[in-house]
């Protein structure tokens, strides 16, 4: 990858008098120079050598700050089985540089349980460009904003060197088992700088006798949108090659694990008119025969479904776009041999002679793979008199297909029983009556943010409590699940650079080449995990016809009901915290 330096040296460090031990520097990429660093930070007050302790993960730490922090080295957490929670640990480091390492010990309970060192893992957290909301969409210059770097990527190594007069923060995740004992387990934590001990801390984890499903089985509806078209690009892979699905595997498992519902499929070429680096390709083949007839290869669509089925991912086909922006289609002309590209606006002639021949002959091949009843045709943002047009087609050509939308017009009122997947932007209702009608009818109804959105959102820059403020303010709005529209459409350098010619940084992705994670998805995955903890204490509390039910069931209600708001809260993290303790009580 362009800018990109690999690392590929030793160092060797004399441990006790007489052992010679070698330590790797791993090998790794160079962050982005910080084009703002901290110049009133005096590490000459610092005192020499390597400090570290536990920090928040509502926090941001920069890497040319020194952390407020004073020195702490112990942790507790609290946590359903098969419940993932995370912690943030901080290094800075005022001398020249050194390796450091964090090695954890199997967690012990006091009823004498073991759980293995494994279930935690310790994620060294990079720095990427980012810049600020500002006017929230539209093309931007890079000179007309704020830069510097963020810390956000996690990366999967199994040590870090640290740079003199710095800061690095360490992600620390601990994936509860399902069949885990309850009880209370600590486990100690080595950190080791050079090879040698460091500093040690201590993690207590309180694990509940509840029990998160399996994410498969999670009623909350997440889509977010995959580019595997990306994948290719920033790899430098053959697209759809043996490399290409290697490549895809962990990247997608990871949003599998998520809890994600949806399978982004494109039926034509640049559904989004290109709008992103990577503007997407087409995963079926349009042919146009000499005597005017179609013909449709659906060898890479089936590859992919069946792909993302196997991960997990099964539970809708969202096929984009029928109405693509700009209103171009593509195919390829057998006669002369070559692609052609049309226009074919939704309502005209045009349209329907180029979309019935296809809808017909996409049905015929969806019920021989069995996937009917979970196929979407899929739309972004059109315009009233498109969506009528082509919903007008769909009912006459289509019946049996679902239909998807992300709305900013209010199209859905016009369409109550074809719109089987909306979602609304942030903001915005369903009226009561109709999102009733919805749920009797087990219709998906869920809202997006986008670069409109400075709060809450997923940029780069913002707090990272707002991922997990989506879950809550999910159950609290009534809403099935969230919609995002970029999983992983990268920029040109996502490991250094989350700007992009458009919108605010970090708005194309939230998960980093390598299948690495960011905190960002982390904290959204966590919000995820509180609204199904919810939405599972609030059917026990309903069924249990107890006093002290119903005043659970109350209390859990009215917390819920504080996180339905539209505009940033005074104090926000306070709330998310006493929204996470009261969970936390009520489990119990």
């Amino acid at each position: 990858m362009k800018n990109v330096l690999l690392l590929a040296v030793f160092f060797v460090f004399l441990l006790g008098c007489s052992t010679n031990t070698k330590v790797e520097r791993p090998q790794t990429y160079a962050e982005a120079l910080d084009p703002a660093p901290d110049t009133l930070a005096n590490w000459n007050d610092v005192k020499a050598g390597l400090h570290a302790s536990i920090g928040s993960i509502d926090s941001r730490y920069e890497k040319s700050s020194i952390p407020n922090l004073a020195s702490e080295s112990a942790w507790s957490g609290f946590a359903w089985r098969n419940e993932v929670i995370s912690a943030q640990l901080v290094l800075w480091n005022n001398e020249s540089a050194g390796i450091v390492e964090c090695q954890f010990a199997d967690f012990k309970s006091t009823d004498g349980n073991t759980l293995p060192a494994e279930i935690a893992q310790a994620r060294y957290v990079r720095y990427v460009l980012t810049d600020e909301f500002g006017p929230g969409c539209g093309y931007r210059k890079p000179e007309d904003f704020i830069a510097r770097i963020s810390p956000d990527a996690l990366d999967l190594l199994p040590a870090f060197e640290m740079e003199a007069q710095s800061t690095r923060p360490v992600w620390l995740t601990f994936d509860i088992p399902a069949d885990a004992a309850p009880g209370t387990y600590t486990s100690t934590m080595q950190l080791k700088l050079n090879g040698k001990k460091h500093s040690q801390f201590t993690f207590t984890i309180e694990i509940s006798d509840r029990l998160l499903p399996e994410t498969s089985e999670w009623k909350f509806h997440l889509d977010l949108w995959q580019n595997p078209y990306a994948v290719a690009r920033v790899h430098k892979v053959e697209l759809w090659s043996e490399a290409h699905w290697d490549l895809l595997k962990p990247l997608m498992k990871m949003l599998a694990d998520a809890g994600q519902k949806v399978i982004t499929a494109t039926l034509n070429n640049r559904p989004w008119g290109g709008q992103t680096e990577d503007a997407f390709g087409s995963m079926i083949a349009w042919n146009k025969q000499a005597d005017g007839s179609w013909t449709y290869d659906y060898s890479i669509f089936d590859q992919w479904v069946q792909f993302m089925m196997d991960l997990g991912i099964d539970k809708q086909i969202s096929c984009y776009s029928m109405v693509p922006w700009g209103n171009e289609l593509y195919y390829y002309d057998v006669a002369s041999g070559e692609e052609v590209k049309m226009v074919a606006k939704a309502g005209t002639k045009e349209f329907e002679e180029v979309w019935t021949p296809f809808l017909k002959d996409f049905l015929n091949h969806l019920e021989q793979k069995g996937w009917m009843d979970i196929t979407c045709m899929s739309m972004d943002e059109r315009s009233p008199a498109e969506m009528s047009a082509t919903m007008k087609l769909l009912k006459e050509q289509a019946p049996e297909l679902g239909v998807g939308f992300a709305d900013n017009h209010r199209n859905y009122q016009k369409f109550p029983d074809q719109l089987t997947d909306l979602s609304i932007a942030f903001g915005a209702e369903i009226e009561p009556e109709i999102r009733q009608y919805r749920k009797d009818r087990g219709y998906i109804s869920t809202w997006y943010v986008c670069c409109t959105d400075k709060f809450p959102n997923v940029f780069t820059f913002s707090e990272p409590a707002e991922a997990a403020f989506v879950g809550w303010y999910t159950l609290a709005a009534d809403f099935d699940g969230f919609l995002r529209w970029a999983y992983n459409s990268w920029v040109k350098d996502p490991l250094l650079d989350s700007r992009f010619r458009a919108w605010p940084a970090g708005d194309t992705y939230i998960v980093y080449p390598d299948a690495r994670s960011s905190i960002r998805f982390e904290r959204l995955r966590e919000g995820i995990q509180d609204a199904e903890k919810i939405r599972l204490l609030r059917e026990e509390f309903q069924d249990d016809s107890s006093a002290e039910s119903k005043d659970k069931l109350r209390r859990l209600n009215e917390l819920v009901a504080r996180f339905n708001v539209t505009q940033k809260p005074a104090h926000f993290n306070e709330l998310m915290n006493e929204g996470k303790q009261t969970l936390k009580d009520l489990s119990k």
